[in-house]
């Protein structure tokens, strides 16, 4: 029997931050992109702080690039500040481990690689998040993280509105009787942009998706795009349009933008 979302175990999820941040130069050169303040935080925080919110128990963070700043900061546990936790008690605790890519083979694994080398610390739903994108609103609903586990679907992802740096965007969205959407390759079909927000199965990354080997024992580097393209085109993924605040920090201006309208916003208030 499936369980009910009420009595669904606490979510896990996979915070991606291996990367060099090689855009994000000069600032990524002592610090690794997530650590980067963002509006007074770290860019990581808003997504822990997010996933805390949604009832999130634990979360694996990749490391690779200055991966060792990451333990440093925040060891075993976090938990939000006040300002971010809008509940009653006490906040919410999560258990943070660390998939260390950067000690254990001398560099990132990139996306599907770096997944499949944490997968063995995960259970068999999981949500997947990059640690370089700004969502603050984004909720990590355990409702729809039960209905996607007791969907056949592999993955559920998360799709933007096209940003200027991006306007050809990546995935269509297929609307099907009774108002399932999935996602789509389609080179005639409106695109939007992949969040790298999503819901993954542990089926996602076996064969015949994916060929490297739970745990990824020899360290191969390997991206996510051809392995999510080939179950789409399988139609194993369902997808929805995110429609609230979403910033890809990937540059230094970008950034900048981002801590502008913050003090803008506190100069009104």
């Amino acid at each position: 029997m499936t369980p009910t979302p009420s009595h669904f175990p606490p979510a896990q999820a996979l915070l991606l931050a291996a990367g060099r941040g090689q855009r994000m130069r000069p600032l990524t050169d002592t610090t690794p992109k997530p650590l980067l303040a963002v509006q007074g935080k770290p860019l990581i925080q808003w997504h822990l702080e997010a996933l805390a919110r949604g009832g999130v128990g634990s979360v694996c963070i990749n490391t690779a690039w200055l991966g060792e700043q990451l333990p440093a900061r925040w060891g075993s546990r976090f938990t939000p500040q006040a300002d971010a936790w809008d509940g009653t008690g006490s906040a919410p605790t999560l258990a943070l481990q660390y998939s260390m890519e950067g000690q254990d083979f001398g560099g990132a694994l990139e996306t599907a690689g770096g997944i499949v080398r944490a997968l063995p610390r995960l259970d068999d739903v999981f949500w997947l998040l990059a640690g370089d994108v700004f969502a603050p609103e984004f909720a990590f609903s355990n409702a729809v993280r039960a209905a996607f586990a007791r969907s056949p679907l592999l993955a559920h992802i998360w799709l933007v509105p096209n940003p200027a740096h991006h306007p050809e965007g990546d995935f269509g969205v297929a609307v099907l009787p009774g108002g399932r959407l999935l996602a789509h390759n389609g080179a005639d079909a409106p695109k939007h942009t992949y969040s790298t927000i999503g819901l993954y199965k542990k089926a996602f990354f076996a064969q015949p998706w994916c060929p490297i080997p739970v745990g990824n024992p020899n360290g191969v580097s390997a991206p996510l795009a051809p392995l999510l393209r080939a179950a789409i085109d399988a139609g194993q993924v369902g997808a929805s349009v995110y429609p609230d605040r979403w910033v890809d920090v990937g540059t230094p201006e970008r950034l900048a933008v981002l801590n502008a309208s913050a003090a803008v916003s506190t100069a009104l208030h």
